[in-house]
């Protein structure tokens, strides 16, 4: 009997270590404390990056154009 719900895709976290420069990395400290600030909820850093780096990729517009072009070609 089919779910309307599909199966639910692979959630298993990617570790991706980066390095960054100085002024990026205290960007990122400031971002978090404005955020603490606005929300009042403390998270580090690297707690942000993935919602900025989702938010970021969702709202370029090109970017999935082009996605979608690349994964139509190579049939992913």
């Amino acid at each position: 009997m089919p779910l309307r719900l599909d199966k639910l895709p692979d959630r298993t976290p990617v570790r991706i270590s980066i390095a960054l420069d100085p002024e990026l990395a205290s960007a990122l400290s400031d971002y978090a404390e404005i955020y603490r600030q606005t929300y009042g909820a403390e998270e580090k850093p690297e707690a942000l990056i993935p919602a900025m780096l989702e938010s970021f990729l969702g709202s370029d517009a090109g970017f999935k154009r082009a996605r979608r072009a690349l994964n139509a070609n190579t049939g992913d």
